[in-house]
């Protein structure tokens, strides 16, 4: 476990109360274009999961907060393509993958809607589709639903790991 996932997770233990904005803030960072593709933070989620199954935090708030910043994040990666659309490739980190801006941009044209729900689960994807996506102007709303969907699915599949280990670690 790195360094910043112990110190999510201690803060999260010892400040219960705080619990659900840091899983929004760590899932919003995983899903935000620029910040994911620096640092993963999906691992802190996996041990949210584990203190939750201890009785440390609430499962059902932590799912629903990292659901919704896993959400959010997407959502402000879509409008930054869509506000400055291809200029966006030429911005740092992207600039520095080109590469990875086409493939997502290739991935999203065949997929469509998909594409959000599938780059979700792949790390490099879930940085660039939901750019691709707003470059493409997909439509707002067949994005939102692609996209609150597929980070519910996302959160529950991260924290349930965690969760496992530690009910299992307990009987």
């Amino acid at each position: 476990m790195g360094e910043f996932t112990s110190w999510a997770l201690g803060l999260a233990r010892d400040h219960a109360e705080w619990a659900a904005v840091i899983a929004l803030c760590l899932a919003f960072a995983e899903s935000f274009a620029v910040i994911s593709l620096l640092v993963p933070f999906a691992s802190a989620l996996v041990a949210f999961g584990a203190v939750a199954g201890s009785g440390g935090i609430d499962l059902m708030l932590i799912w629903i907060a990292a659901s919704s910043g896993a959400a959010l994040g997407d959502w402000a990666s879509y409008w930054l393509g869509w506000r400055f659309k291809h200029r966006i490739r030429h911005v740092w980190p992207l600039s520095l993958q080109p590469r990875l801006f086409g493939r997502a941009r290739a991935f999203f044209k065949r997929w469509g809607a998909w594409a959000i729900v599938i780059g979700r689960f792949f790390g490099p994807f879930r940085a660039t589709v939901p750019i691709a996506a707003g470059v493409s102007n997909m439509p707002w709303l067949q994005f939102q639903i692609a996209n609150w969907a597929s980070a519910f699915l996302w959160a529950g599949l991260l924290l349930t790991p965690g969760l496992a280990a530690s009910i299992w670690l307990a009987s």
